[in-house]
């Protein structure tokens, strides 16, 4: 190959990579940056009382942001950044965030209680939604890796029915649950 044309081929490499990292930045919507000041960048938060977002399902992602606009899922962060969202922002959103990996947890979790809690989510069939590796489908949330301190305040709320947007049925099966039950499940969830 001459100099020229090893000369050429680099160029069209390095605008090949130009016009790919273009495309990656054009695929980020907008409104990322506001997630992120919770969420963590590319959804991965860092925060325990803020979900990762990062490989949640996408319907999921959706459908909660459309429940805290329209008042059936409240919190005194989200409902007003929900509010002001377009039915297509909502959708780029939970696209985008559905596309990353989510991060490895460094939670600690207490082995004893990991055990109680996937004989816990055994006998309440947990996997009949939330599928094995609690992978989450459509408008099943992915749990499987998500903050401990999140997880105990869904599953608490659900139980006091503080939580309601989900036609019943974690609520139905979160009145089941002791606080041990919930402490213990949490710590076989966030270790996944």
């Amino acid at each position: 190959m001459t100099f020229s044309c090893r000369v050429l081929a680099g160029l069209l490499m390095a605008s090949a990579g130009l016009a790919v990292q273009a495309q990656t930045a054009d695929a980020v919507p907008p409104k990322v940056a506001v997630c992120a000041a919770c969420h963590g960048p590319q959804g991965k938060s860092t925060q325990p009382a803020y979900p990762i977002l990062a490989g949640q399902t996408s319907r999921y992602m959706y459908l909660e942001l459309r429940d805290f606009q329209e008042g059936r899922r409240a919190n005194d962060l989200m409902s007003p950044i929900a509010v002001g969202l377009t039915r297509d922002e909502m959708h780029e959103l939970s696209d985008y965030f559905a596309k990353q990996r989510p991060p490895v947890q460094s939670f600690a979790t207490d082995p004893a209680k990991a055990r109680l809690g996937k004989l816990k989510a055994d006998e309440t069939l947990c996997t009949m939604c939330h599928l094995g590796g609690f992978a989450g489908q459509n408008e099943i949330p992915r749990v499987a890796g998500q903050h401990y301190d999140y997880i105990v305040k869904q599953l608490s709320d659900f139980k006091a029915r503080k939580r309601t947007n989900d036609a019943g049925n974690m609520t139905s099966v979160a009145n089941t649950l002791s606080a041990q039950d919930i402490e213990n499940l949490a710590n076989y969830l966030v270790g996944l």
